[in-house]
């Protein structure tokens, strides 16, 4: 349908899961892509030789986007390469999960920069460019559990309700400048992460779920699509859940 023709977008975290296939579904939309990743790995190599089937410019970058000084370099780097970028999809993430009393310090700081940190640092780089083109759509990754919480997992709750309070805040900031801001919160979304679940798990999980299955990347990156292009053109400082009616 070429929804994102001639757009640029960025994504970060972007060698498997959510995040390529985010990439790859605004590919086959018509943009171009640019993903980041934090090593350059084999994963990373392949994504971006998938991406580059769809037949659109094709670029990642090694970078830390839990480093402040990292994001502002790779941002730079983009533009030099993209001239633009009018989607930001901020997905880099990682758990660390631990019941509180067994929590280190560690565990907590780690989920914090990498989730919540990250998110500044790459926003904050982005959004001078997008104010200098007068446009742009933000998506951060929320998470389901920013709004509910869930045991075991206080430091990745934390840090996925504050991307939701910063997707609000950045919303009603940037606003009247044509630049849009949303999140997204995932449910139980079936990846390679979720996959190493017990079975017993994942079922006492899917259970919980009124659509009775786990969602897919590609659900996600649905919702992302419509956040991105201009079918969402007067939505912003929204949290959209993707969880098959979970929190319903």
């Amino acid at each position: 349908m070429g929804l994102l023709k001639g757009k640029t977008a960025l994504i970060t975290g972007a060698s498997r899961g959510i995040g390529k296939a985010i990439a790859l579904l605004f590919a086959r939309e018509g943009a171009d892509i640019a993903i980041t990743n934090i090593t350059d790995d084999d994963e990373f190599r392949n994504a971006i030789k998938e991406i580059e089937a769809c037949g659109v410019k094709v670029k990642g970058y090694v970078s830390n986007a839990a480093k402040f000084d990292d994001s502002q370099n790779v941002i730079n780097e983009i533009v030099k390469d993209f001239t633009r970028i009018d989607i930001l999809v901020n997905n880099a993430g990682i758990t660390r999960d631990s019941l509180l009393m067994r929590m280190s310090e560690d565990q907590w700081d780690s989920v914090i920069t990498v989730n919540l940190k990250s998110v500044f640092n790459i926003t904050k780089a982005v959004v001078p460019v997008m104010l200098k083109q007068k446009s742009g759509s933000i998506i951060n990754m929320s998470s389901v559990v920013g709004v509910s919480g869930n045991a075991g997992q206080s430091n990745y709750s934390a840090s996925k309700a504050g991307i939701i309070g910063f997707t609000k805040s950045v919303a009603k900031e940037i606003g009247s400048r044509n630049i849009r801001c949303n999140a997204i919160a995932p449910g139980f979304i079936i990846t390679e992460m979720t996959e190493k679940l017990p079975e017993d798990v994942k079922a006492e999980w899917i259970n919980k779920i009124p659509l009775r299955r786990g969602g897919t990347p590609d659900d996600v990156a649905n919702t992302a699509l419509y956040l991105a292009s201009e079918l969402s053109s007067y939505v912003s400082g929204q949290t959209i859940h993707v969880c098959g009616g979970m929190l319903t």
